[in-house]
């Protein structure tokens, strides 16, 4: 499902997903490679000494329909 502005949902991936969807998600949302998405929040939960990065993909987990109900 798409937007007026031709910009897809924010919604958890099925087709990309590899733990919950949300950096797949994200990528199909922003337009980018799931890995280079997938590669920069590793780096920067590393980077944030890991605790913030988790926290904000449980939220993120939790918050963002999957993309089959956002249909």
């Amino acid at each position: 499902m798409e937007d007026s502005m031709n910009r897809p949902v924010l919604a958890r991936s099925s087709r990309h997903r590899v733990l919950a969807g949300v950096c797949g998600g994200l990528a199909d949302w922003l337009g980018w490679d799931p890995t280079l998405v997938r590669l920069g929040y590793i780096l920067l939960s590393i980077l944030s000494v890991a605790f913030p990065g988790i926290l904000v993909y449980i939220v993120l987990w939790l918050v963002m329909p999957d993309e089959r109900d956002a249909q």
